[in-house]
């Protein structure tokens, strides 16, 4: 990737609604950034349905449409139809969405416009569990972590599942470009955006957002979590475009332990459990390598 600046331009107004330390809110003002005002951006029910302003207030200085939490793909292809109906080709249609909204209950639309080739970037703010409405398991919910629908001792399980593998059924579904983008890594997910920005067709961005509320940590370590999720290789950053995939920094370095044990919502966690996280990210990240190569 290119070295470049930051841009200077701020598209994403101060004062919003979200949390101390949310990573979503920083991940949009960096999106913004690298995509710049020709933007329209569509929102399900999510906390970007509160961040981003009750009219006549409003947190973006793009036009955002709000809508039902499983029709973001839908909604990409309507807006998409409707500015190719007018002729207008330079503006960028993202579908910016939460992990519950994209794997869980918006995974059917986001199929159905990846199967129509709709030329959009939906990236997916990933803070694995619906957090806006309580903090509730999702399909991106990491093992054995804490949710209120996972709260293990004596009222259930720890959640024990792994996450979704969203992006490897999206490349078989049909995407022409995917990236993992970290808001630690601002200027690598500034270039893939851009990069992004410049390709036709269904694109995805799966972009881990940490959530200080949800993961029970302390909101000035909010940065800090997302740069260990990659250190660790919990969270790695790489790219598949027309189904190539290529790592775009091989940073795993750390063990799993220093990412898990500053978080409450895996304060439970056994010498056992983490051995058994740490053998997954290994065997995983082992297998993403190799796909690399």
């Amino acid at each position: 990737m290119p070295k470049f600046t930051i841009p200077k331009e701020e598209l994403e107004c101060k004062g919003h609604s979200g949390c101390a330390g949310c990573g979503a809110t920083l991940l949009a003002r960096y999106t913004l950034k690298a995509l710049g005002p020709r933007t329209v951006v569509n929102v399900p029910a999510c906390c970007w349905s509160v961040v981003q302003g009750v009219w006549p207030r409003a947190a973006l200085k793009v036009p955002v449409i709000d809508h039902a939490f499983e029709c973001t793909g839908a909604v990409s292809s309507g807006i998409r139809a409707a500015l190719d109906i007018k002729g207008i080709e330079d503006v960028n249609v993202v579908g910016w969405a939460g992990d519950g909204g994209t794997v869980d209950i918006g995974l059917q639309a986001l199929s159905g416009a990846v199967d129509r080739g709709t030329d959009m970037i939906y990236i997916m703010y990933d803070n694995e569990a619906y957090m806006n409405t309580g903090i509730q398991k999702s399909g991106c919910t990491p093992l054995y972590a804490w949710t209120n629908t996972t709260p293990g001792g004596p009222n259930g399980e720890w959640n024990l599942a792994p996450k979704k593998r969203i992006m490897e059924m999206l490349v078989v579904n049909g995407i022409v470009y995917g990236a993992t983008v970290s808001i630690a890594y601002p200027e690598d997910l500034i270039a893939k955006l851009r990069k992004a920005k410049q390709i036709k067709g269904p694109k995805f961005i799966h972009a881990l957002s940490s959530c200080p509320s949800g993961w029970k940590i302390d909101p000035s370590k909010s940065i800090e979590m997302a740069r260990l999720a990659t250190l660790t290789g919990i969270f790695p950053l790489y790219e598949v475009e027309h189904g190539k995939y290529a790592l775009s920094k091989d940073l795993k370095s750390k063990p799993v332990e220093e990412y898990l044990k500053p978080q409450g919502r895996f304060k439970h966690l056994t010498p056992e459990m983490i051995a058994e996280i740490q053998r997954k990210v290994d065997e995983d990240y082992a297998a993403l390598k190799s796909k690399c190569e």
